[in-house]
């Protein structure tokens, strides 16, 4: 799909879409873009931003969606870094399905803190999730930063 409207069965069309609701994940809804907290983290803190647009491939995403998507990456470092208080972060994308991404048709970029010692890699060996946070949490907690 070349992108364009919101699509039916999409998760990120559909959080879009409740953005405004008490149990909403989305953090942050830019002119472009939108940042949501991630239903299944590495870590506390791991959010996805992803076009409001539907849009299934970069070669398809407006150099604005582009743009907006690396300045809320930079805005959450800053705020995650206040936050969190996090050693590094992981950023980036995984492009269809066979290359991990969950929503093979509606890009995203991750924004993951990362801490010497964490547990990513429990998820790898040990088939368990070990996070400090609930996502909804994540999002109250980046809805404040931001709204500020």
């Amino acid at each position: 799909m070349s992108g364009g409207a919101k699509v039916a069965g999409c998760v990120f069309c559909a959080a879009l879409e409740q953005a405004a609701g008490a149990e909403s994940l989305v953090a942050h809804v830019g002119e472009q873009c939108f940042v949501i907290a991630n239903l299944f983290p590495y870590t506390g803190g791991h959010v996805m931003i992803a076009p409001r647009r539907h849009v299934g491939r970069l070669a398809d995403a407006s150099d604005a969606e582009l743009l907006e998507m690396m300045a809320l990456s930079r805005r959450l470092e800053s705020l995650m870094g206040e936050l969190y208080r996090p050693e590094g972060f992981n950023v980036g994308m995984n492009l269809g399905q066979v290359a991990g991404a969950g929503v093979a048709d509606h890009i995203h970029m991750h924004v993951v803190p990362r801490w010497a010692g964490d547990a990513n890699f429990m998820t790898a060996v040990g088939e368990t999730r070990v996070v400090p946070e609930e996502p909804a949490v994540t999002a109250r907690r980046l809805r404040e930063a931001f709204s500020r």
